[in-house]
């Protein structure tokens, strides 16, 4: 490795390690599949379940959150953790199906989907380290990951406060903020990731994916509208516009 790359990796480590206790340096230079990086297959999966699989360090740090909130009568239920690249692609195909069935076009049907779903390969919950939360004690609404859920008067109201208050203890940040500046995908209150591991995976995704290339590789529905410009506005503002500690 050259020096000034050495000095510039022991730097963000090091940024880390002040952000993040629980970062080591030795996580930060690990290595991740492109395999994990697409949903593909990853050994630091457990779990057996849609909801209770997920990346190895990131389910012990939410076991420990979830214990903090029992003691405030929170109980943390998971609607969503790790999912694959192939369960990605049929969320996605099946709303580019249901969207262009309706009459919109193509680029039209796309654009629809990403306003909250991602495009498989893209997705932060192939890392297992995103978590779609809720407040198992609370009313359920007919549709859980509603923003107005969490606010004002919402079932979850109690429950966002509580993590506004404590998820950052246990590394979890909200991922797509309530900022009217941010572009991308729109306000999810519910979506919290594990930093320790998802910044350095991030980092990796972007170091080696070519999104272009990988999306045309995969034949997903509706690819031949991916085109440079859409791929390039998608990266910076799907992938990259979020909560800037989880850059």
């Amino acid at each position: 490795m050259k020096r000034n790359e050495f000095i510039k990796i022991s730097g963000l480590a090091g940024l880390s390690l002040a952000i993040f206790p629980q970062f080591s340096f030795n996580n930060y230079l690990d290595e991740f599949t492109r395999e994990q990086l697409l949903g593909k297959g990853n050994p630091n999966i457990i779990g057996d379940s849609y909801t209770s699989k997920m990346d190895k360090q990131t389910k012990e740090a939410f076991n420990k959150m979830k214990a903090a909130a029992t003691e405030d009568n929170i109980k943390i239920e998971v609607v969503s953790s790790y999912r694959s690249f192939q369960r990605q692609k049929e969320i996605f195909e099946n709303k580019y199906n249901s969207f262009t069935s309706q009459g919109l076009s193509p680029e039209k049907a796309i654009q629809k989907i990403i306003e909250y779903s991602t495009i498989p390969g893209t997705s932060r919950h192939h890392w297992g380290t995103d978590l779609d939360l809720i407040d198992g004690n609370a009313p359920r609404p007919t549709n859980v990951l509603m923003a107005e859920n969490f606010h004002g008067n919402g079932p979850y109201c109690r429950f966002k406060m509580w993590l506004n208050q404590n998820a950052e203890k246990f590394g979890f940040h909200e991922v797509y903020t309530d900022n009217g500046n941010r572009k991308g995908f729109k306000y999810e209150p519910w979506h919290f990731s594990y930093a320790p591991v998802s910044v350095p995976m991030l980092k990796a995704y972007r170091e080696k994916i070519d999104v272009k290339k990988m999306l045309s590789e995969e034949k997903i529905k509706g690819n031949e509208h991916f085109s440079e410009a859409f791929v390039s506005k998608y990266i910076s503002e799907n992938i990259l516009d979020i909560n800037p500690i989880l850059l």
